[in-house]
């Protein structure tokens, strides 16, 4: 029976849609993160009865056919990059992005990585760097003799020097891509350029298509808590509908069992 089939995949695609919520819900505080959301289309068809074809007679043609759908797939899992809500902190090394934009990070070999998480530390040598320890790029070192750090909107990054004079450590600059979704998400809030995301462009903060970086902010998650709990609803109640429908499927099926004993 058919209808076995097509509720499994419905089911399926649920314990997915719900898999994503959880993972927005977990990342609720998390700085920077982008809600993502799951999209399905629906399977092949398989045609019980062509429309268009000649009519029986050969005098016109079938207006309506008969095809019954096989169920639902994942298509995708897309990313919302929407700007989320910018929360104050008051350290001087938290950067957040008003805009658009992502900070270049040196990864693991060098290898140049995006994020939107702008809670950044020294290291041993003074050198800007993510919670994890990559550099930021362009790197930037803060001396040992500087008594605060000044970001400016534009990306320009100043020293308070103990001579009373502002020394400039270095400036700041963002990319963007043509396909933000496109993005590979690298874990840690870090995301990597594919052929699907496009090349990056870079750009200074402040010029046009580009954010402003907003010293003693952190941007925080764009999760919505109310969102999230009304789509888990809806998602727990089509598992329970795809679930009804199997069940009766089955309930269908016996009878026809018994009664060709």
């Amino acid at each position: 029976m058919r209808a076995l089939a097509i509720a499994a995949t419905g089911m399926n695609a649920q314990q997915t849609n719900v898999e994503v919520i959880a993972n927005n819900i977990a990342n609720i505080n998390t700085t920077g993160f982008k809600r993502a959301r799951a999209e399905f289309t629906d399977l092949l068809y398989q045609v019980e009865r062509a429309q268009g074809v000649p009519a029986r007679g050969g005098e016109g043609v079938v207006p309506e056919g008969a095809q019954i759908g096989l169920g639902v797939r994942t298509a995708a899992i897309r990313t919302t990059h929407i700007q989320g809500t910018l929360e104050q902190t008051g350290n001087s090394l938290d950067l957040a992005i008003n805009g658009n934009g992502y900070f270049q990070v040196q990864g693991p070999g060098g290898e140049i990585l995006y994020s939107r998480d702008g809670a950044f530390n020294k290291n041993g040598e003074g050198q800007l760097v993510t919670l994890d320890g990559f550099l930021v790029d362009p790197e930037i070192t803060v001396p040992t003799e500087a008594k605060k750090v000044v970001v400016s909107e534009s990306g320009e990054v100043y020293a308070d020097m103990a001579t009373g004079e502002p020394q400039l450590l270095g400036q700041l600059t963002l990319v963007n891509f043509v396909n933000e979704p496109g993005l590979d998400a690298q874990g840690n809030n870090l995301f990597k350029e594919t052929l699907a995301s496009g090349a990056p462009v870079a750009g200074v903060p402040g010029d046009p298509g580009f954010g402003k970086i907003s010293q003693g902010y952190l941007e925080g998650s764009n999760v919505d808590p109310v969102k999230e709990i009304s789509e888990l609803i809806s998602a727990q109640r089509a598992y329970e509908m795809n679930s009804k429908v199997i069940q009766a499927a089955d309930d269908m099926s016996k009878v026809v069992s018994t009664g060709l004993r």
